[in-house]
This record gives C-alpha cells, structure tokens and sequence, in this order.
C-alpha cells in the first residue's frame, strides 16, 4: 500500500516591503512562505512591497512562495494581481476578505493555473463558505482571518470562533479541499499557548497552521505530527488490511476502507522529520 506525500504544516507570514526579512524567512524551515502585501504593509508602501515582491518571483526562491494580495475590493489588488501574472517562483496566491465565489473566479481567470487560497473573514465569509470552497478548480483551500472575523462578530475570547472554526473545517471537505491550517497565533512569546491552541485545532479537524514569527514554526510542527501511539496504532491497521476486505483487530476495532485511508495519512504525517525546538 502506498503512503502519501505528507501534507504541508507550517506557513510562515512576512511583510513584503521587507526583503530581508524575506530572505530570512525562506530559510526559517517552513513548508512555504507567504510575502504579505495586505495588512502588514502600509498604504504607502504598497507599490514598493509589489515591486519587491515581483523582483523575488522572477527567480526561483529555495522555500516555495505564496503571497496575499490584497483585498479584491481594494485599489490595489488588480495592481497585484498584474504584476505577479506569469512570474516563475509564484507557488500560490492568498485571497483576504473573500465574501463571493465570483471573487475566487475572477482571480482563477486572471491568474490560470496558479494555485488560490481564500480567506474568509467576516460572517458573510463563513456563511458562504461550502460556495466558496467549490467555487473554481483553481482553488486549493480556504482558511480563517480570525482577527478581522473577531471584529465582524464582535467576539471576545475563542469561544465566538467555535462555529466558524467547524464551519470552514466541514465546508473545506465538503468541497473536496484538504483540511484548512489555523489561523496565526498572535503572541510570538507564548509559545505553550500556541501548543495548547494547536491541540484544541488539531481536534476540531484542521491540519497545520500560519506563523508570524519563526519560533512559533517547530511548536506548530510538532503539535500536529502524530504521536508515537498514533503511529503504532496506524501502522497495525495498515499492515492488517493488507490482506484486503473489512476485518475486525484483535482488540475489536473494525477496520474497514475510511479507517485504513485516515491510518495512511497519519503515517504520512510521520514521515516528516520535527522541526528543532525554539
């Protein structure tokens, strides 16, 4: 049986009017990069983050690149989108504020064949979160921006976030997407917090999520690789429904097709080499 290729965990977020940092970021050990060109860019420095931005792509960065443009509503998103069409170390765009699947179509027609990512932010967001997700071939999730969606909802603490959380989770596999990475954790310093958020993520169905500071990247690694008892458990299941057809384990587990597909995507997971402690 054929394991496959694990799933990227880690996205680390950089300012894009800083290409040092930048340069820094590729080699900070994430599965990819996302250059921001949104909110952590003043409006002044909008074109020059572009510009910057544009000048990386024309090459081929060591750590694949995504980069969030801006809001489709915004002046500045068809500048954006202009200035990174065709670029060869583009790996993917992410799409802020998505509130219509015709936003993610747009975007599809103006950029084919680039991979998409939306965020949804507001409550409009999430209650069209399966049309969304089902919108284009081109799009390959979607995810949180809970700051913004804190504001939109006026929540206090993660207790507001508990349906959107399941939403995005459920819409994401109803439209046949990989499971959604969480949202940042904004305190770079509290990294047990970030591991007993990661934990709660874990269990509510996503996979992965986005850094804003490299000490947060072997953290978020390491609280979504299965743990030694989740290996063995997977590895018996496995090994077990090599002889094909639904059977029972000595312990009275049933294995059948759905037990076996989610046991290979934990050994995957457990292929992975942990990133080093902080």
């Amino acid at each position: 049986m054929t394991v496959p290729t694990p799933t990227p965990l880690t996205w680390l977020y950089v300012p894009g009017d800083r290409p040092g940092t930048v340069a820094k970021a590729l080699r900070a050990g994430a599965d990819a990069v996302i250059v921001d060109l949104e909110d952590a860019v003043a409006p002044d420095r909008k074109g020059y983050a572009r510009s910057a931005t544009a000048e990386l792509l024309t090459g081929l960065p060591p750590t694949p690149v995504h980069v969030r443009v801006n809001a489709l509503d915004s002046p500045f998103a068809e500048a954006d989108l202009h200035v990174l069409a065709g670029l060869p170390g583009l790996s993917a765009l992410r799409l802020p504020k998505v509130t219509d699947p015709a936003e993610v179509r747009h975007v599809a027609n103006a950029m084919p064949d680039v991979p998409l990512y939306a965020l949804l932010e507001s409550a409009l967001g999430i209650e069209r979160a399966h049309a969304i997700a089902g919108a284009h071939r081109s799009l390959r999730g979607i995810a949180l921006g809970e700051a913004d969606l804190r504001a939109d909802l006026g929540v206090r603490d993660d207790t507001g976030l508990a349906w959107p959380r399941s939403r995005v989770v459920v819409a994401a596999r109803a439209a046949g997407l990989e499971p959604p990475a969480q949202s940042v954790y904004p305190d770079v310093r509290d990294l047990e917090g970030l591991a007993e958020s990661c934990a709660r993520g874990r269990a509510l169905g996503f996979l992965g999520r986005t850094a804003v500071h490299p000490r947060q990247l072997p953290v978020i690694e390491r609280a979504f690789l299965p743990t030694p008892g989740e290996v063995e458990e997977a590895e018996e299941i496995v090994k077990a429904a090599a002889d094909g057809g639904a059977l029972a384990l000595p312990d009275g587990r049933f294995v059948d097709a759905a037990v076996v597909a989610t046991a290979c995507r934990t050994l995957a997971l457990a292929s992975r080499t942990p990133a080093a402690g902080p």
